[in-house]
């Protein structure tokens, strides 16, 4: 017999433990250890890109067409290792907003131990993204300093689905590129690697995105609905617009100027960005997340 104390499992309750129960399974039958399954210990080969060429800022660009092979691998690389640095910093945003969500809450339960598992991940792939950026020949790239602020805030404050949808958006844009990079023969093969792992290990924190926003907007008012839609919109464009420091032009030995006025005008990349983030247009969509105020938002990021 059911003890008198205990509180009934509600439909909505029973389904999150069952999805976490899932996430926990996968998660001990596929998941990796960078430390052993990167190859660290080879030294960068600087005749292999950093990322696909068509995925850098600049493709399809005069600059492009000026640029050597050398240049151009030289920009990829120091692409993808500032692509990996915001990854760092909003995986740390991420495991913050996680911890306060279970803060206090029933560790038995399998929804509180998959958060502490996607919190581990992370940890992981913070060190991962930073020891990979550092053998691609980059500096430590960080957001503008307002992006930092308003991080720090959002981590704060963010709840429910803001901050559930939040990371949903930051992890399917890098899953997105990610995808390419991890088959492409023309990326160096420990990028690749790191690639795959991050893809394979975040499609299980993308699944748990997903339905935690769905079950966190079932309880939601029109106010509530329509002032997160608009935060998570913000948070969106910050996340995506801090992914490539301008600092890599200058970097790979480009003229810094020129270099950011054609990226900004570089319509074969929006065109990228768009195609690749339909899927994630489509599910913000059927969760009623794209207000008027919030398409403003994802139209400047080129996401729309």
């Amino acid at each position: 017999m059911a003890s008198s104390t205990a509180r009934p499992e509600t439909h909505d309750g029973a389904h999150a433990q069952d999805v976490a129960r899932r996430l926990l399974d996968s998660s001990a039958t596929l998941s990796y250890d960078p430390a052993v399954e990167v190859d660290w210990e080879t030294p960068l080969d600087k005749d292999f890109h950093g990322a696909s060429p068509e995925w850098s800022t600049l493709y399809g660009t005069a600059y492009w067409r000026e640029m050597t092979d050398a240049q151009r691998k030289e920009l990829t690389r120091q692409e993808a290792a500032s692509v990996a640095s915001t990854g760092i910093w909003f995986e740390m945003i991420l495991q913050q907003m996680v911890l306060r969500d279970i803060y206090a809450k029933d560790p038995t339960r399998p929804a509180v131990q998959w958060a502490l598992t996607e919190i581990a991940d992370e940890c992981r792939h913070s060190i991962m993204f930073a020891r990979g950026a550092e053998k691609l020949g980059a500096p430590a790239y960080r957001p503008h300093r307002i992006a930092v602020e308003l991080g720090r805030a959002f981590k704060t404050i963010a709840f429910g689905e803001a901050a559930y949808a939040a990371i949903l958006v930051a992890e399917e844009v890098l899953d997105v590129m990610q995808r390419d990079w991890m088959r492409d023969e023309r990326v160096a093969p420990f990028v690749r690697t790191i690639n795959n792992i991050h893809v394979v290990e975040e499609s299980r924190h993308m699944k748990f995105a997903r339905d935690e926003t769905r079950r966190r907007l079932a309880r939601a008012g029109r106010l509530r609905r329509q002032v997160h839609a608009v935060v998570i919109a913000i948070a969106s464009y910050v996340i995506v617009t801090s992914m490539v420091n301008k600092d890599v032009y200058e970097n790979a030995g480009l003229d810094r100027e020129r270099a950011v006025r054609e990226a900004r005008a570089n319509e074969h990349h929006k065109a990228l960005m768009r195609s690749s983030c339909a899927g994630l247009m489509e599910f913000l969509a059927s969760a009623r997340l794209l207000t008027r105020p919030a398409l403003v938002f994802y139209k400047r990021a080129h996401l729309i």
